[in-house]
């Protein structure tokens, strides 16, 4: 029998995508991923200082894999066209 402990630590070895830094792993997706994260205009605000965000409201942020934002919404129709028209892949956080 198996010891099911064992097999897995074996297959965490042999897997090199469980040794990347942060880095290595962003640039995995580079510009080829996305994600979408809800932040307030007060955040907004403090990230992107050429622009103004309405302290109260909710907006929706893509950004790459490597944490560069790519575009600002305050709707996720918005969003949803914007990306309709991008070759981007969109990541799901949870």
């Amino acid at each position: 029998m198996m010891d099911k402990r064992n097999a897995e630590g074996v297959l965490d070895d042999a897997n090199p995508l469980k040794h990347l830094t942060r880095a290595q792993f962003a640039a995995l997706g580079g510009d080829a991923v996305a994600y979408i994260k809800p932040v307030s205009g007060l955040l907004l605000s403090d990230m992107i200082s050429d622009a103004e965000f309405d302290g109260a409201t909710q907006y929706q942020l893509v950004m790459s894999a490597d944490g560069t934002p790519l575009m600002v919404a305050d709707t996720t129709e918005a969003v949803t066209e914007w990306l309709g028209d991008q070759n981007i892949g969109v990541a799901t956080l949870h």
